[in-house]
């Protein structure tokens, strides 16, 4: 029977040694143990690319390398994370998946997702969203030096932070008839997702949905899933 395990919202940085440590223990007390680990977004709290990132997160590649040997590592991009691709693939062992991504265990079924895509509330966020993720900014972001992206990067998230001090809670939070409208193509799945931070199991009428947390530098929660689904709390 496959153990699978599922965390998201790490926000790893190059300059948090404790929490890059955490995680390394994590991979080996936990996540050696699974036959394969999903992250669903934002491991890294910046990544500006596979040509320089790589070479800032390299104690955290060697952790997913080791960790690859023998489970299955899936990571999806998450808003902080986008530019994720080949290069960090190839070095770390991982396998990049896009959302939504299906998991079928056992009798079980679940649909996974990194989470801002409900979030349609917050309609300046999507606004930025689309123009980020569109193939001619990131061709244009990727050809830019190192220190003009951590500038640009830098600036963006410092926006984002005085923006989220007006925001009210359910703005941020999932949109419920989006999110109904996205589990109405999937009936029998569970939905499991991060990004809003929010630790949580909703039980609905028609489907029940996990909001996986955000980590910090001693503790952290995570999915098991066997022939049931139960929640770790990493620490």
């Amino acid at each position: 029977m496959l153990t699978s395990l599922i965390i998201s919202d790490l926000h790893l940085t190059n300059v948090e040694e404790d929490k890059i440590d955490f995680f390394a223990k994590f991979c080996k007390k936990y996540a050696s143990n699974a036959d394969q680990l999903f992250i669903l977004g934002d491991l890294f709290n910046t990544w500006i690319g596979d040509d320089v990132s790589l070479a800032s997160y390299k104690k955290i590649i060697n952790t997913l390398r080791d960790l690859s040997q023998d489970t299955k590592v899936f990571i999806m991009a998450g808003n902080r994370d986008f530019l994720l691709s080949k290069q960090f693939e190839l070095k770390s062992g991982c396998q990049l998946i896009s959302e939504p991504h299906i998991l079928e265990l056992n009798t079980n079924k679940f649909l996974l997702i990194h989470g801002d895509s409900l979030c349609t509330d917050d309609i300046n966020y999507q606004k930025l969203k689309r123009i980020l993720r569109s193939p001619i900014t990131q061709f244009i972001f990727l050809k830019l030096s190192k220190n003009i992206r951590l500038k640009l990067t830098g600036q963006l998230r410092k926006k984002s932070i005085e923006a989220q001090k007006y925001k009210t809670e359910e703005l941020m939070d999932v949109n419920q008839e989006t999110t109904d409208l996205l589990m109405s193509n999937y009936p029998g799945f569970e939905l499991i997702h991060g990004h809003t931070h929010r630790q949580k199991t909703h039980i609905g009428e028609k489907y029940t949905r996990h909001v996986l947390g955000d980590w910090s530098n001693a503790k952290g929660n995570a999915i098991k899933i066997t022939d049931k689904l139960e929640w770790l709390e990493i620490n």
